[in-house]
């Protein structure tokens, strides 16, 4: 189907809706107006004269006016010494009007009055009656149109061009884009390999942080294949009705069938490829749509060249039926990029920024360790946000700085104004994470400290990231725990209290302790077991008061960081009250700057 045909079916489908949509107010209006009605006849209802009692009120001529519809059989009548007009059911109109003209030949004054009949009084009342239904059913045909059990998913053909991208603009996977080669020659050449026995990959897995390039490589390889892309997102297939998801999947299929050989894209499959319970509701439908998954790519011939693609953050909540060998084949991890990956990532980015000279792209991807793509692509857009509005002709070193202090730590607030007691307990505090720092050989750099507010933080230290880390030691992460707790061990031993400034702090370093004891074994008392792994049932088969004895690991860990750090602060007190001194006059110490502190 190409574009021209998909636009015009898009608006035959707008023309309907749009027409089911007043049929809809049209139906309403008239069920309003039959209500209203009704509800006027109950109120007329209070006040009736009977047949008979209207007989004898006109043989004594009493009556002084009379008004009757066309074609009805109530009339309103309006006796002489009385305010308010009643009404009468009679059951021969032409006799009672014979009546009536008899009385007037005799000279008694009656004024008559005929109105025509209402369009809603000539709707017969079974009809009134059956409104209602209609109405929730052309509702349901709404919102069945709005839900979409049609077609859904972005499709990127050859009258839409296909996918523009490339692998030459996926940068910082090198290892990847070797391995989904293989994948795109298969959707070139598919008998190549069927000749040679061998059977074509039905899905291909890719899992990482947000912002590593899943969703770009499998544009990328729809591009280089040159065949139609299938977009769409896990979360389309979840819908509030039953039935849904699975119908979509069967039309995602379908539709992947005719375009053949083709990819299908599902991004943030975990929303359908969680996995199964046997709870009902909700849990039933995303049962029935990842059921339907299974099916449809169990039931792939070898002569349909479909793959499937799919991206999630989170692996570990996916079915295990998903990943069998059948279904997803193959299992990437997309990682963060390295240095060089950030490099690259980072040239493709500024292609088309103004970038100043003095602009060293190196020393940025240095300092961006663990950065992902969509990272370093948000800290060049933000420098040229940042240089538009200072007015700068190009983007410079310090538009960039800047630009990572912004994404990284929130939105400088020099404005914000706090007393001078706060601002001395800020400035001990991050001079306490930045001298604690300095003596502990795992830990980085000092770039920066500071005590103007950016984001939530009163002050921030910030540290040189120039080293990628794929392992993290023991003595690492201890010696990150006295780091983070150097602020607060900075406030007790100067000012000898605390405050909640280092509430951020200890959430961390409680989470890393806890981590080091039950998730990667490094507690010289319980050994290398994982307890985030295990059942609550079964980490009792360890011993009764297990869960004692982790939390009291865990408090070890962070008792221990904080004796040293605050060991540390004592022996270092002259430096800690310099930096601090320094923060209070200029606000910000530099890199350079706080080595000068230590030199001597």
């Amino acid at each position: 189907m190409n574009k021209k045909d998909n636009n015009k079916k898009n608006n035959k489908n707008n023309k309907n809706l749009i027409l089911v949509i007043i049929l809809i107010l049209l139906l309403a209006l008239i069920t309003g107006l039959g209500l209203y009605i009704t509800n006027n006849k109950d109120k007329e209802d209070e006040k009736t004269v009977a047949y008979t009692d209207l007989i004898k009120e006109l043989s004594y001529g009493n009556i002084e006016k009379i008004e009757m519809t066309t074609g009805s059989t109530t009339l309103k009548v309006k006796m002489k010494d009385e305010e308010e007009e009643k009404t009468s059911i009679v059951p021969n109109v032409e006799s009672f009007m014979g009546l009536v003209q008899t009385k007037v030949a005799e000279g008694n004054e009656i004024e008559l009055i005929q109105k025509p009949r209402s369009f809603v009084s000539q709707i017969p009342s079974f009809i009134i009656s059956f409104l209602p239904t209609a109405i929730m059913v052309a509702l349901f045909v709404m919102i069945f149109k709005m839900q979409g059990l049609g077609e859904k998913g972005k499709v990127y053909d050859d009258t839409e061009r296909k996918t523009k991208v490339k692998f030459d603009d996926v940068a910082g996977l090198d290892e990847e884009k070797a391995e989904m080669v293989e994948i795109v020659d298969f959707l070139k050449r598919p008998e190549r390999y069927t000749k040679m026995g061998a059977r074509i990959p039905k899905g291909v897995l890719l899992y990482g942080k947000p912002g590593t390039g899943k969703t770009l490589i499998a544009k990328a390889i729809a591009g280089e294949a040159d065949v139609p892309f299938i977009s769409m997102s896990g979360s389309e297939f979840i819908e509030m009705f039953a039935g849904l998801g699975a119908s979509r999947v069967r039309k995602l299929f379908e539709r992947a069938r005719k375009l053949a050989p083709c990819i299908v894209f599902i991004d943030e499959i975990d929303a359908i490829g969680s996995r199964r319970t046997s709870n009902s509701g909700a849990e039933t439908e995303n049962n029935q749509t990842l059921n339907q998954l299974l099916v449809e790519m169990d039931g792939f011939s070898s002569e349909e060249t479909i793959i499937v693609l799919a991206a999630t953050n989170r692996p570990e909540m996916l079915d295990k039926a998903l990943l069998r060998p059948g279904r997803f084949d193959r299992q990437i991890t997309i990682p963060t990029p390295d240095l060089k990956g950030r490099l690259e990532i980072l040239k493709i980015h500024s292609k088309e920024k103004k970038l100043s000279d003095n602009v060293n792209l190196e020393s940025i991807a240095e300092d961006t360790a663990g950065f992902t793509g969509a990272e370093l692509e948000n800290i060049l857009n933000e420098a040229a946000i940042i240089a538009t509005k200072n007015k700068h002709d190009d983007i410079e070193n310090d538009d960039i700085e800047e630009a990572i202090k912004k994404v990284t730590v929130g939105l400088e607030k020099r404005e914000r104004k706090y007393s001078e007691k706060d601002k001395k307990l800020t400035a001990y505090h991050e001079a306490g994470h930045a001298v604690v720092s300095r003596y502990l050989p795992t830990q980085t750099d000092v770039k920066e400290v500071s005590i103007i507010p950016r984001g939530v933080a009163g002050g921030y230290t910030m540290y040189k990231s120039d080293e990628d880390k794929y392992y993290i030691s023991k003595t690492e992460m201890q010696e990150k725990l006295i780091a983070l707790l150097g602020g607060r061990a900075a406030e007790k031993l100067v000012l000898d209290d605390i405050s909640t400034g280092a509430s951020n702090d200890i959430e961390v370093a409680t989470k890393i302790a806890r981590d080091m004891v039950t998730k990667y074994g490094m507690s010289d008392n319980l050994g290398p077991i994982d307890f985030q792994g295990q059942e609550p049932y079964e980490i009792q088969m360890f011993g009764e008061n297990i869960g004692d004895k982790i939390g009291q690991e865990v408090k070890r860990l962070i008792d221990t960081a904080y004796n040293d750090a605050q060991t540390l602060l004592k022996e270092h007190r002259d430096k800690l009250d310099l930096i601090a001194n320094a923060l209070l006059e200029k606000e910000k110490v530099s890199e350079e700057e706080f080595k000068k502190f230590f030199e001597n």
